[in-house]
């Protein structure tokens, strides 16, 4: 019999809680040199919020992974807390210890995590078997496409934010309609994988040792390929063209087992990138901000108080933070323009180090591990590549965000899950962790039946879902 592992996500939850709290603490003995009565209180909203989405998955998920939810709740409260400690050193010395919970970025963080949790604890509800979504596959990538493209046609005083247009702006309200493209194109691509994947999987030459494909199937790649250039020439952000394509030549190599399919789509995706790039020095348009960001990554130093300000300040910072950093609240993430949303990570990494900073790339690498362990255990083709796909997006967008403030790659627009100031990113980072809840509950669910069927999420033999896999497929 299978245990469901509540009792041992509580243990771990709470454990993150504590660490939530004392980060709190820290803070407020360093940035106000006392710790205020209430110092607890937004621990104990967070506590609230998180415990009550544990109750809902002991209801609605019992057999999820035990790991995800405390995780997850560690690195929002991580940035919650980060967040406050930036609005403590804006307000003036008077105002400090009565400033207001709910007050400034992280207050507003706090108010997004809320709304977050209960979509996911919605979602979960609704959502009683990963594959039932497949049903709306074509709904939603059209959907997805949609949204990618609704900030390239906006003019940019709606759309544009530091030189990338990833955004909807209407007076004090703005939204990334991009993260929630990601979730709606990731079901699409992993639903038309499993309906192509043997065609995909046809070989017509044999390269030392790779096979790789007959060229009347590039299409789809080739398609996507064009929409990451569409979305990094006319949005002017590197970070969501690589995240878009990476995706889904990522789901096509889970799907059909290829390395070809990898490296054609590194082939395509550099040599498109620098094809921008050239373009951008040589005709300037729409190429000009993609080559002005590449020539600030390859010498920020070259004009440190103007373009480059932003990229020195963060690596100045990530250096001064040294191994174990300068203490929370002991830093000046200020001098960081946009600390508080991109980079975020520069911020946190000066007062917590080098190695507070590898411990919070470990719980990312954690959720990740426990993404891609639910798609080898779950039963169907779609829930693999479905699970895969959100587990690598994930992965990928926090490589893209620390590469982008250590100088690997250029800048991007794109928030650090779960750590930047943003409900756009945080509501549908929250909406990706409960579909992996959904799916690893689905993956851990014993067996039914003497004939060894899948057990629904909802009791009883599984059930022929219109237009979803239902297929056997083991790990």
């Amino acid at each position: 019999m299978a245990r469901s592992r509540r009792n041992a996500e509580l243990s771990l939850l709470l454990l993150a809680l504590v660490i939530v709290a004392a980060y709190g603490a820290t803070v407020e003995a360093t940035v106000l040199d006392t710790v205020t009565p209430d110092f607890w209180v937004p621990t104990a909203v967070l506590a609230a919020v998180f415990l009550a989405l544990h109750v809902v998955i002991r209801f609605l998920a019992p057999f999820a992974d035990p790991a995800l939810l405390p995780a997850v709740a560690l690195l929002n409260g991580i940035g919650v807390g980060f967040l406050r400690r930036l609005d403590l050193a804006k307000a003036t010395p008077g105002e400090r210890e009565s400033l207001a919970i709910f007050a400034g970025d992280g207050g507003r963080q706090l108010a997004w995590t809320l709304a977050s949790v209960f979509l996911a604890a919605v979602l979960l509800a609704l959502m009683r078997d990963h594959r039932s979504i497949s049903r709306y596959a074509y709904t939603l990538g059209l959907a997805g496409i949609v949204l990618v493209m609704i900030p390239a046609v906006l003019p940019a005083r709606y759309s544009e934010i530091y030189g990338a247009k990833l955004w909807i702006r209407v007076g004090g309200f703005s939204i990334q309609p991009g993260e929630f493209a990601k979730l709606a194109l990731l079901v699409f691509f992993a639903y038309y994988l499993v309906r192509k994947r043997e065609v995909l999987s046809l070989a017509s030459h044999r390269v030392l040792g790779i096979d790789f494909p007959r060229g009347r199937d590039l299409g789809p790649v080739l398609a996507v390929w064009v929409l990451s250039v569409l979305v990094l020439v006319f949005e002017k952000d590197l970070g969501t063209s690589l995240l878009y394509f990476g995706m889904f030549v990522v789901t096509l190599y889970i799907a059909t087992e290829r390395v070809s399919w990898l490296l054609i789509g590194l082939i395509l995706f550099f040599g498109g990138a620098y094809l921008a790039y050239v373009l951008g020095g040589v005709i300037g348009g729409p190429f000009e901000n993609f080559h002005l960001r590449a020539e600030i990554w390859l010498d920020p130093f070259a004009d440190p108080y103007e373009d480059g300000y932003q990229l020195v300040q963060g690596l100045l910072a990530l250096g001064s933070g040294g191994l174990f950093g300068a203490g929370p609240g002991g830093g000046q993430p200020l001098e960081i323009p946009e600390v508080q949303n991109d980079f975020i990570f520069a911020g946190i990494g000066e007062e917590i180090g080098l190695f507070g900073l590898s411990a919070l790339l470990v719980v990312y690498l954690l959720i990740v591990e426990r993404g891609l362990r639910a798609a080898l255990a779950v039963r169907d083709s779609f829930g693999k590549l479905l699970a895969g796909g959100l587990a690598f997006t994930l992965g990928l967008q926090v490589f893209v965000i620390v590469g982008g403030i250590s100088k690997l790659i250029p800048l991007t627009g794109q928030t650090t899950p779960f750590l930047s100031a943003g409900g756009s990113s945080l509501m549908a980072n929250w909406l990706l962790i409960a579909v992996l809840l959904r799916v690893s509950d689905g993956a851990r669910r014993p067996l039914a039946g003497a004939g060894g069927s899948a057990a629904r999420p909802g009791g009883g033999p599984p059930e022929q879902l219109h237009g979803a896999p239902t297929e056997v497929i083991r790990p």
